[in-house]
This record gives C-alpha cells, structure tokens and sequence, in this order.
C-alpha cells in the first residue's frame, strides 16, 4: 500500500493533528487495518479502499490505535486532500467521502493552502451530565465549570461530552485522572471528553478547546474535528454567543506542543443545525507499507 503523512488543521508543517492515509488496491482484513492504526499510533490512521461508487463517494474507514470509529474530523479532511492530490490529480470543487456514519461532502477553497471544509451530519443531543464528578476527573475545582449551559453529550457522528470552562486557566489545568475517567464513562454514551473556554489563547481564536479520549487510546488529542463540529452546534443550539448562527476559529492543542486551528460554522433554522468545520491540510511524507 502507498502511504502518506499529513498534518491536519494546521497552520504550519509539523503542527496540527498527523495523519496516516493508506491508498488500498485491496480491502485488508479490519484486523489488519487495526494492526496497522496502532503500529502508526497517531490519532487517527485513514484507510482509502479501492470500492469507489460514483454515486456515493469513495469508501474510507478510520481506525484509533483502539478502535474503528464510525466518523472523525481530521481524518476526513485529510484523505479528501490525498484524494484529490494523488487519486483525481486534478483540482475538483468537492468529492464525498462514504463513511461509516454516511456519506460526507468535503470542499475545497479555490487557494492552494486554504481550507477545506466538511458539512457534518446533524448534531444529535443527548443527556446533561453533572458537573462535579467530571470537575474532580479533570483536577480541577467545582467552580471551574461554568453552569450558564449544560454539561451534556452530543454526535454529530462521535460522541463528545461538552464541558464548558469558566477560563482560559482552568482549561490549561485540566489533568485528566484516568482511573476516575473510566469509572465515569462506564455509564454515558459519549467516551470522548471536550473541554472548552469561550476565551482565546490569541487574538485570532475565539474559543478554546482540549479533548481527552483515552478510551480511544488517544490521552489528548492536537486537534478535534468531530469534536469541534459538535461544540459548534451546542454554541448555537444554547446561543452561548447569542445568535442563532457562528462563524468563528478554535484554537486546540497548544498544551500538547500541536498548535492547531479549526474553523468552525453553524446556523440553526428551526429544530435542524447545519455544521461544516474547516481546516488546512500539510503535506509531511509518503511512501510504500510493507504489507503481511
């Protein structure tokens, strides 16, 4: 299989989350491609396979060092941008990737190194959680959550819980105890935990975010796509901002040495939320995987 290493929703090379793309000319058995996740033991590791329908798109599947998982962010953006690089070879307005969650439009900015945006299948709301036992599994005090919105879990095809924080601070402290974080997820939907201030690290971010999912085998994760998909649609579903519809940047993975940069849309028109969440895509390396 060819291979290639990209950075994605980065601002610069070697920022951002990394991703390993394969280009499969055969479908490898599911254990193969788990093997393989965990060997790279990135984030996320994307599988292109050969099946294109030119209906439905091209088929992927995405694999943690853990688990299969049926959508994530950056994993989307980065095997549409090897699509279209080193399979179409050609520019293209937008393709659509057949996920497990369904299929998904990823575009493409008419500048090379600008954005490429995915459209998210509609946010899903799930329960509101209590506060304090997530404030103690983070290291920090009750009063680091800000109650003015809801701990609660939403999918836009990866459950997330949101955590709102009340500063910039807290959301630098946040430790996560792994054995209180297993304990805690035994019992909710969502396993991923997405904490977030309504403050920037820069002038140019207007909210800030880390996410935790050690279930996954990520213990942070650089940069969160799904997981920002889903604070864009509880920011508009609560009006955190006050207005029925964002357009803003989040900025992720700073405390892990991975600055990253996420652009983030919602609109809410009645009951539905359309979200797209965008991000740049770094070329690092390819080349050939020595299979079996």
């Amino acid at each position: 299989m060819k291979f290639h290493i990209v950075d994605v929703f980065a601002e610069t090379r070697y920022s951002g989350n990394q991703l390993a793309v394969f280009v499969c000319s055969r479908v490898p058995p599911e254990a193969e491609m788990q093997l393989i996740a965990r060997e790279i033991n990135f984030s996320e590791s994307a599988f292109i396979l050969p099946q294109k329908d030119e209906a439905e798109g091209w088929p992927v599947r995405i694999f943690t060092p853990l688990h299969e998982v049926d959508f994530a962010g950056h994993p989307t953006l980065g095997a549409a941008h090897v699509i279209q690089r080193e399979l179409i070879k050609a520019a293209v307005p937008k393709l659509t990737l057949r996920l497990k969650v369904g299929p998904i439009p990823v575009e493409f900015s008419p500048g090379i190194g600008d954005p490429l945006w995915m459209e998210q299948v509609a946010p899903t709301f799930g329960k509101t959680l209590p506060a304090g036992p997530l404030a103690a599994m983070l290291g920090l005090p009750a009063e680091a959550i800000d109650e003015s919105w809801p701990v609660q879990e939403v999918s836009t095809g990866l459950p997330h819980i949101m955590v709102p924080l009340r500063s910039l601070e807290f959301l630098r402290r946040a430790k996560v105890d792994r054995d209180g974080y297993f304990r805690f997820i035994e019992k909710t939907w969502a396993k991923n935990i997405l904490v977030f201030c309504l403050q920037g690290r820069t002038a140019s971010h207007a909210v800030s975010v880390r996410m935790f999912a050690d279930y996954l085998g990520i213990a942070e994760d650089p940069a969160t796509g799904s997981g920002n998909g889903c604070l864009a649609g509880y920011l508009v579903k609560h009006r955190c901002l006050g207005t029925p519809s964002i357009s803003l940047v989040a900025g992720q993975g700073h405390e892990i040495g991975r600055p990253s940069l996420l652009f983030l849309q919602a609109v809410a028109a009645g009951e539905a939320i359309r979200i797209r969440v965008g991000g740049k895509v770094m070329d690092i390396a390819s080349g050939t995987w020595q299979s079996g």
